[in-house]
């Protein structure tokens, strides 16, 4: 049985930890973070995603899965040690290597077999597999044979650990074929569909394949915004243009433009890296503009509907950057937030999951309510931003009886129109009939 190490229990860390653990490899898992792997060693884990508690108890319990904050615990008897650390974005847009970089030395620094697979779960730039193996052997006490495979990850928030189990794909990138056939038996037990190729093109399949979803979002949104002017629904024709097999209905709904630690961070880097090979990559720019355009067309609705939004009271809900998770990262409902208080506008929020985040984020600015009802008694209007359950099925009579005059803006389509054409309440959504006037009982163009 071989050996197999972890290094960054992250989100992605974490999940393949557990998930490779449950299927019945032995797995130690490495942070430098002592306080966060005590926990972890108590079944704990440090951020909300469905289902990984369960398995995460399960397999400690079982004593296949372990963790710790040593380097030589972690790493002197590995055969297979997976990179799962972070790749934030910096400020210029390139993509900050710093933990790859440290997790290249320290395995060169600590381990202690000749032969020795490193599978790089991180999301890096195409090349840096190569790097990491120098890296690697810059470091090493002495000559070792270090081969690279790139197994790119694609979990979403919120459904990670399904996704781990039902994949589409699991992408092996090497130049040996020795080491990807023995990950390749690793992965065996999770029944999943295998492509094996070079580094390079496992890399790039990473990028490509996010940059490829962020476009399908920002396309529909831009559909979306044409909708309202031509009098179209955008649901129907997210309906209608899914059923194109070449097309298919996934990510193929209308809302405020996506956010996360992902999309964000991979489209920049795919940018970067095409500018820098003396590509053009004006379908990237495009993409991304959309999406930051569109972060802001609920508050674009308000200020036309309200003429000035100074001294109002408006309650936000959702505050992650989509449900069934707890990241707030490059959330639209964070940016929206922003512009509200910038329009001078008082702003009570609520979330299932995200609101300690929130807190840690911005702090006082604004309000936290522990219930949907809290959050909009006596609110001038409500931005929803988070498609969670709970708010989809909360009672539209609330906001007649809990608003001083309920106006909501709906920026996850939420409602069906014929519900809300049901109540007094102005409503506006994304893409659909530009909003429901409950004085005139019509739906009025907004100008």
């Amino acid at each position: 049985m071989n050996n197999i190490t972890i290094i960054g229990v992250g989100h992605v860390g974490l999940v393949t930890g557990v998930c490779l653990s449950d299927i019945g490899h032995q797995v130690i898992c490495y942070d430098l973070d002592k306080e966060k792997m005590d926990q972890l060693n108590t079944g704990l884990s440090p951020f909300y995603e469905p289902g990984l508690d369960e398995l995460l108890k399960k397999n400690v319990n079982n004593r296949r899965l372990f963790f710790t904050d040593s380097p030589e615990e972690a790493l002197s008897d590995a055969d297979i040690i997976y990179i799962a650390v972070g790749t934030p974005k910096q400020l210029n847009d390139d993509i900050d290597l710093t933990y790859i970089n440290n997790a290249a030395a320290m395995i060169g620094e600590y381990t202690t077999k000749n032969n020795v697979i490193v599978v790089t779960k991180s999301t890096v730039p195409v090349g840096t597999n190569t790097n990491i193996k120098q890296a690697i052997q810059r470091n090493a006490q002495k000559t070792r044979n270090i081969t690279m495979v790139s197994n790119p990850e694609f979990l979403r928030e919120g459904s990670a650990i399904r996704d781990v189990f039902c994949a589409d794909r699991i992408i092996l990138g090497s130049d040996c074929s020795e080491a990807a056939a023995i990950i390749e038996e690793i992965n065996k037990p999770f029944n999943v569909p295998i492509f094996k190729t070079d580094l390079h093109s496992a890399e790039m399949i990473k990028y490509s394949s996010n940059a490829f979803l962020a476009m399908k979002i920002s396309f529909i949104n831009e559909l979306a915004n044409l909708c309202e002017k031509v009098g179209a629904d955008i649901e129907e024709v997210a309906v209608g243009m899914g059923l194109d097999s070449r097309i298919g209905s996934e990510f193929l709904k209308a809302g405020i433009g996506y956010g996360g630690s992902c999309f964000p961070k991979d489209t920049h880097a795919m940018l970067k890296m095409s500018e820098e090979a003396g590509e053009k990559p004006d379908i990237l720019k495009a993409v991304m503009k959309v999406n930051s355009r569109q972060h802001y067309v609920l508050v674009e609705k308000a200020k036309n509907y309200f003429g000035s939004l100074k001294g109002k009271r408006a309650s936000v809900l959702g505050l992650a950057f989509k449900p069934h998770t707890d990241d707030i990262r490059e959330s639209p409902s964070i940016m929206i937030i922003n512009e509200l208080i910038a329009n001078g506008v008082s702003v009570v929020a609520y979330d299932p999951k995200a609101m300690e985040n929130t807190k840690k984020m911005i702090g006082e600015k604004i309000q936290y309510a522990s219930s949907i009802e809290e959050t909009l008694t006596d609110t001038d209007m409500v931005f929803i931003n988070t498609d969670w359950d709970e708010i989809k099925t909360f009672s539209l009579d609330q906001y007649e009886k809990l608003m001083n005059r309920p106006v909501i803006f709906d920026g996850r389509n939420c409602y069906s129109l014929d519900k809300i054409s049901e109540y007094k309440i102005d409503y506006f959504s994304i893409g659909r009939q530009p909003y429901w006037n409950a004085l005139s009982r019509t739906w009025t163009p907004c100008t």
